[in-house]
This record gives C-alpha cells, structure tokens and sequence, in this order.
C-alpha cells in the first residue's frame, strides 16, 4: 500500500504563487502515474493536473492550464504541483494520487487512482 504526503498549502493573495509537493511513505512510486485533484468547499473533487510514468506525458484542466506546471522527480519519488497566478477560485483541498494501471498517461479521473494523500488546504485571498 502507497502512503502518499502532500505538503505546501496555505494561504496566498491573489497572482501569489504556491508549490505543493507529494512524498510517499512505504512503496516507491516510481512506477506509477502521478495526479492532483482538488475538491472545493461544498463541490465534487476535480481533477487538475496530471503525468505519466516517466514524466514524457502530462495534462492539465482548462482552468488552471498555462499557471500551474505538474511534474515528478522519480529519483526522490517526489511528485510537484507549482501553482501560479492563483485565483480565488482555487481554493479548495488539494490532493495527490497515484495510480498503477496506466503508465504512459494519468487518467483525469477519480477512479483512475488507487492511493490517495490525506490533502492539503489551499486558500486564495482576493
């Protein structure tokens, strides 16, 4: 069982910039395809952004293409989501996920992973 740890949330003003980092514990997850979801209070989690096993694929949603940049350090198994040009509307928990089905994309679904970190809250001033 993977153990995934997000770190780096807090809170920013407007056009501030945040990076959040996720770490496992137990498993390497070098293997695997690496994600950040994010649920905002009162709605359904989203996906944001998301890359494959070896880093040669990623995606992201429309709302934060262009400001944030996912990427993963396979090496220290160490996954990073750097946000910038943050909007109020991105304030929500962020959460990373790994999952070991697919390997040269990351599904942009909550049911394309199988481990998730406990979050990290993120709030945006306005």
């Amino acid at each position: 069982q993977v153990q995934l740890v997000e770190s780096g949330g807090g809170l920013v003003q407007t056009g501030g910039s945040l990076r959040l980092s996720c770490a496992p514990s137990g498993r390497t997850f070098n293997t695997y395809a690496l994600a950040w979801f994010r649920q905002p209070p009162g709605k359904e989690r989203e996906f944001v952004a998301g890359i494959s096993q070896s880093g040669g694929s990623t995606s992201y949603a429309d709302s934060v293409k262009g400001r944030f940049t996912i990427s993963r350090d396979n090496a220290k198994n160490w996954v990073y989501l750097q946000m910038n040009s943050l909007k109020p509307e991105d304030t929500a928990v962020y959460y990373c996920a790994a999952g070991d089905r697919y390997f040269t994309y990351a599904p942009r679904t909550v049911a394309g992973y199988e481990h998730w970190g406990q979050g990290t809250q993120v709030t945006v001033s306005s």
